[in-house]
């Protein structure tokens, strides 16, 4: 695996302190933490409806000292962008070419030596959509490993991690169970996000 910002020496601790100290500032408030047992998971990252969920979600996650890869359409890891995507936890991802990505993820998250969190929003896009892919739902069921629940309310100025969820199988139910927790939630742009 390769470092990130979240992996080098030193800088994680300067960030973090930064971050800790910006989101004091806007007024956020960070709650929850990951429990030791589930260090490896898929973590839902929604509502996502702007550009600005990228540098928030980095910050609260090292406020909330996690190890976050992120999914990110493979334009933004053109040169020069790729190396410094990719130092932030970026995972480009090709949305024309129907890839193996749920084995892929499952894989990668199997192999890390050791905490590793994989951010995946379920719209897959930053525009309104009322269907949620699954992709989130079969990458935990591929590794064995649990979704948690996050969360990014710009209404609230709240953030952060909500309920360990476990895949039961029924796709249908869960579903169902996933969007009624993040139904208050409000974005950044709250007209684009559909939790119904």
């Amino acid at each position: 695996m390769h470092r990130t910002i979240f992996t080098t020496p030193g800088v994680n601790r300067l960030l973090r302190a930064f971050s800790i100290a910006f989101l004091r500032l806007k007024g956020w408030r960070v709650e929850g933490a990951l429990p030791s047992e589930h260090a490896r998971c898929v973590l839902i990252a929604a509502p996502h409806t702007s550009n600005w969920d990228l540098p928030y979600t980095l910050m609260v996650a090292f406020a909330l000292r996690l190890n976050i890869h992120w999914m990110g359409k493979r334009q933004l890891f053109r040169f020069p962008f790729g190396p410094v995507m990719r130092w932030l936890g970026g995972l480009a991802v090709n949305r024309e070419q129907s890839t193996n990505l749920v084995a892929a993820s499952a894989e990668a998250i199997q192999a890390s030596p050791g905490p590793w969190q994989l951010v995946v929003p379920p719209e897959g896009t930053r525009s309104k959509t009322r269907h949620w892919k699954t992709g989130f739902y079969w990458i935990a069921v591929t590794a064995q490993v649990p979704i948690v629940l996050a969360y990014m309310d710009f209404a609230e100025k709240r953030s952060g991690l909500g309920p360990v969820f476990h895949p039961t199988g029924d796709i249908d139910a869960d579903m169902r169970e996933i969007k009624a927790f993040y139904a208050p939630f409000r974005g950044r742009n709250a007209a684009e996000f559909d939790a119904s």
